[in-house]
């Protein structure tokens, strides 16, 4: 196993650090286009480097054989909706994780609406055998789905809405949970030309088609999140991070003022100019913080890793999703916060449906910390921070490619100190 170590020799956080594009909005841009017939390089600028987005790529370049989505969710989910609107059989596969993430959601709901998809071993998770759609009659279809699991279920079925006969109605059941991702998407639609919007409790969407134009996708607010907790870290700021919209479409954006609770400053040197500078306020950190992470489940895992760093007493809701991801990031954080003496303890009170978890005690430095990731690019880069306290060693650094791939050359850039061996 590959090992990272990583130390700062000082508190300083300085650097002008060039953002790589949205994942999120990448994918989303990548299967309108697919449906539109049209090149991605030809209308594309910015387009993530991560792995998610490049496998998606590939994979909508395919024209046989098994599509393999690995472990990116995302992309797997999507690839349900768009394959089952695509002539012939595909088998869509993944990654042994991936076989573990429930999928039946969607399957379901696709499936009353015409698609002959198949599980191919388990029911509920991948595999799956997905032909080509034979909707019945020609008017609007209506989809009830629960808004609980993934709002990736119901933004692959609005994707593929425009070139539903009759359209889409999606009806919501339950509690929405991850909603500016469900916002992004209609946003991208209607960027592309598709009708799509709210009406009461359901999203119409029109029928027709999707118009391909040219499309900056804005810097990822998740991957901006791992430097505002250095920020917090730091004792001297002067951070530059590029790429990045202020009036953003994602929901992970709140980072701006979610931070300031923590000393952070955001500044927008230039009108003109996608940069923001991250300084320090002065004031010391809130000794309480409490979110509701339903909104923005992504940075859940850094604030908690801030909260750790700072001895603030940090209470979390919003994270049922989390136990679903790329590992059980709920359990993955209570064991990694425990190896520095911090607890993520779920409280009195909390049901199946609402969970609390509350941030106890400071980080300790009896020796060197070695995380372990769980093949989970998030934990890797949540953690990476605390080397601006003490050095640390990071299991498998190269899993933040997910997502991240320069991460660890940016953070050579900014001045911490990487050294690689094996286990």
């Amino acid at each position: 196993m590959e090992i990272l170590r990583l130390s700062k020799p000082d508190r300083s956080l300085r650097g002008d650090i060039v953002l790589d594009g949205s994942k999120s909005i990448s994918n989303r841009a990548l299967i309108v286009l697919a449906l539109a017939g049209a090149d991605p390089a030809a209308h594309l600028s910015n387009l993530s480097s991560s792995k998610d987005t490049r496998t998606l790529q590939r994979l909508l370049t395919q024209t046989d054989g098994t599509y393999n989505a690995g472990d990116a969710g995302t992309t797997f989910r999507f690839l349900t909706a768009y394959l089952a609107i695509q002539p012939g059989v595909q088998v869509l596969d993944g990654s042994e994780r991936m076989r573990e993430r429930p999928i039946g959601g969607l399957v379901a709901a696709l499936r009353t609406i015409g698609a002959r998809i198949e599980y191919l071993e388990q029911e509920g998770y991948p595999p799956l055998s997905i032909g080509e759609m034979q909707p019945a009659g020609v008017g609007r279809k209506t989809v009830h789905i629960s808004a609980g699991t993934s709002s990736q279920f119901l933004s692959a079925l609005l994707l593929i809405g425009p070139h539903l006969p009759g359209g889409l109605e999606l009806i919501p059941t339950g509690r929405l949970v991850s909603r500016p991702y469900l916002e992004m998407t209609l946003k991208l639609m209607r960027y592309f030309g598709a009708q799509a919007d709210w009406q009461g409790d359901s999203i119409v969407v029109e029928p027709g088609q999707y118009q391909a134009r040219a499309f900056t996708v804005e810097a990822d607010w998740s991957a901006a999140s791992y430097w505002y907790a250095m920020a917090a870290f730091a004792d001297d700021v002067d951070l530059y991070l590029h790429g990045l919209f202020t009036e953003s479409w994602q929901g992970d954006s709140v980072l701006m003022d979610m931070m300031r609770q923590f000393g952070v400053q955001t500044a927008k040197p230039a009108a003109t100019d996608l940069t923001l500078r991250l300084g320090k306020t002065g004031a010391s950190p809130v000794p309480e913080f409490s979110r509701d992470f339903t909104e923005c489940p992504d940075i859940a895992q850094t604030l908690a890793v801030v909260c750790a760093g700072l001895g603030v007493n940090g209470l979390f809701s919003g994270l049922e999703t989390l136990y679903v991801k790329e590992t059980d990031r709920i359990a993955a954080l209570q064991h990694e916060l425990a190896k520095i003496g911090v607890g993520f303890v779920e409280q009195p009170g909390s049901t199946s449906e609402k969970a609390f978890f509350r941030t106890t005690g400071k980080v300790q430095w009896p020796e060197m910390p070695r995380f372990a990731t769980y093949g989970d690019h998030r934990m890797a880069m949540s953690f990476a921070p605390l080397a601006l306290f003490h050095p640390l060693e990071i299991e498998s650094p190269a899993v933040v490619a997910k997502s991240y791939p320069a991460f660890w050359d940016h953070l050579r850039a900014a001045g911490f100190v990487t050294e690689t061996g094996g286990s």
